[in-house]
């Protein structure tokens, strides 16, 4: 995440203690696992700044697989279980490599699809049980362009394949008439709903980076969608892919999130090193209250 840029002289986060010492992380059972209320998620490791080509670049050169660990591991030491990343042999590959060393953390897979292949969804799925994930979801482009063009057969396939593997499933999406379709007509453990619903996805699922918008109003119309869903829901692009101020963010979130949901964020510590602590202690200040 980035900071507006009238803030960059002043501290990021200017009411936020952030020791190590006062860190305390509630845990919320969604499914058959235990995940922290502040979990990390992997769009800054990918590439995917939200904030234009060139932060994007700059988020792939800082982001080496070392520096990737290294983060997850901040998190982890933090109070942070879970990672939520994308899936492609850069991550898998990541995520398995530091799993070997002895990392616990678990990982929700957000699976994606490969430009110009709209069935590889299905290998990445695969991939992921494979290697352990925990869970899994649908990337929100592909949900929505699902939902747009009445692909209800993909929701029930994806959802049959993660029930046989017996992992965590849900869904991400942006609209949310999407999400109320699946609170409708799909049994899961969790949904995966966006703050905001930057670009139309009804003619393609994939990422668009130009002409993003981050309107208030589509924040408006989630949070009403969520009052209606009865499992918990991951609260994501809270910030607005940093394009929104952090802190009154976290005080949106204190009167939105529900005891069974958790708030997904991602991280750029090369824009400030201590930013995961302070995440955690702003999650503790706002939505935690302690």
């Amino acid at each position: 995440m980035v900071w507006e840029e009238k803030s960059c002289e002043a501290p990021p986060y200017p009411d936020s203690p952030a020791t190590k010492e006062n860190l305390i992380m509630r845990m919320v059972k969604i499914g058959k696992a235990t995940i922290s209320g502040l979990c990390i998620g992997g769009n800054p490791f990918s590439g995917f700044s939200h904030q234009g080509e060139k932060k994007s670049k700059e988020m792939i050169e800082y982001y080496t697989p070392d520096r990737i660990k290294q983060t997850l591991k901040e998190a982890e030491q933090a109070g942070v279980n879970t990672f939520f990343g994308r899936t492609d042999d850069h991550i898998l590959g990541i995520v398995k490599d530091y799993r070997d060393q002895g990392s616990a953390i678990q990982w929700f897979a957000q699976v994606c699809e490969d430009s110009g292949d709209p069935g590889s969804w299905r290998k990445w799925l695969k991939a992921s049980i494979d290697i352990g994930a925990t869970g899994a979801y649908l990337h929100g482009g592909i949900v929505d362009y699902w939902y747009a063009n009445k692909m209800f057969d993909c929701f029930k396939e994806a959802l049959d394949i993660m029930r046989k593997a017996d992992i965590v499933a849900g869904f991400a999406g942006h609209n949310p008439a999407a999400h109320q379709w699946i609170c409708d007509n799909l049994e899961l453990d969790f949904q995966m709903c966006s703050h905001y619903n930057p670009t139309d996805r009804s003619k393609s699922p994939h990422h668009i980076s130009v002409g993003e918008k981050w309107n208030d109003e589509d924040r408006a119309l989630i949070i009403k969608t969520i009052a209606r869903v009865q499992k918990p829901v991951v609260h994501y692009k809270v910030f607005a892919g940093g394009n929104k101020s952090i802190v009154p963010a976290f005080a949106f979130l204190g009167n939105v999130v529900r005891p069974q949901d958790i708030v997904l964020v991602g991280v750029f510590t090369k824009d400030n090193p201590n930013m995961i602590n302070e995440d955690v202690a702003l999650f503790e200040k706002y939505i935690d209250k302690t």
